[in-house]
């Protein structure tokens, strides 16, 4: 990496945390951009210094910009958008549209992410396989992390504003819900 990081971002994704970094030459024209420290894209001698590079991340190649604006004179403002949203904006939805808990397993760190309109459930990067029941109060998804049972409960808050509440149990433990 060269002196030219002009922005870093963290983005929590469904198969993970992805760290996007930004390198803006402003004499030669240099843009290079680095997703979880691999090089993805490099552009030299750019004579156009404002703009803006579209790329993919994750697995799900969720599409990401970043937008390079002129703030006064050589002085520049670098924000990055994801799926067409402000990175605030992206990650407020995405709270509302995913629960996610973070717990260790046997002396591993599992991020558990659960999309609330598919039902998918992801372990540190990886689709989960799962089993959907209905039961009296709800829904149950099953699956298994190593040698544990685990389940998302999803029963109705009975409030119409708070809607559906998702509970993680592994072995019949609560997991306490992050957010990111």
């Amino acid at each position: 990496m060269s002196n030219d990081l002009a922005g870093v971002w963290e983005v929590a994704l469904s198969d993970g945390v992805h760290r996007i970094e930004f390198e803006h030459g402003t004499t030669t024209g240099k843009r290079v951009i680095y997703v979880d420290g691999k090089e993805i894209l490099r552009r030299d001698w750019m004579f156009k210094l404002v703009g803006k590079e579209t790329f993919s991340v994750g697995k799900s190649d969720t599409k990401a910009t970043i937008n390079i604006d002129a703030v006064s004179g050589f002085a520049y403002e670098y924000t990055l958008e994801i799926n067409g949203k402000s990175l605030k904006k992206y990650m407020e939805n995405r709270s509302k549209v995913t629960s996610t808990w973070v717990l260790n397993l046997d002396g591993i760190d599992c991020r558990v992410v659960l999309e609330k309109d598919t039902m998918d459930v992801w372990c540190n990067g990886q689709n989960i396989e799962t089993a959907g029941e209905f039961v009296d109060d709800g829904t149950e998804t099953h699956f298994s992390l190593g040698d544990h049972n685990c389940c998302v409960k999803a029963v109705s808050s009975g409030k119409r504003r708070d809607g559906i509440i998702h509970t993680l149990l592994v072995d019949g433990a609560e997991i306490a819900e992050c957010t990111e």
